[in-house]
């Protein structure tokens, strides 16, 4: 199974990456706090600012300092701003 490098070195398995998302929504930063709650965050900025959020199939999160578009290159992904 391939891996996808989030920054510094931290590596995640692609193929069980369900969404990449921006962090900067409430509903983002709620899914956050939850998951620090329930002791599924894993925090692989290594102390830089997080630029995205990767949802994983076991329902974990994974904070990453890569902006999302980085993470959608590195899983083969045409990344959108969704923006019009």
């Amino acid at each position: 199974m391939p891996f996808i490098k989030i920054g510094f070195g931290n590596m995640v398995s692609a193929g069980r990456v369900m969404a990449v998302v921006n962090p900067d929504s409430s509903p983002i930063r709620r899914l956050i706090q939850e998951a620090r709650d329930r002791g599924s965050l894993i925090d692989a900025t290594s102390g830089r600012k997080m630029r995205s959020v990767l949802i994983m199939d076991s329902d974990h999160l994974v904070l990453s300092a890569l902006a999302t578009s980085a993470l959608a290159e590195e899983l083969g992904i045409e990344s959108g701003t969704g923006e019009s």
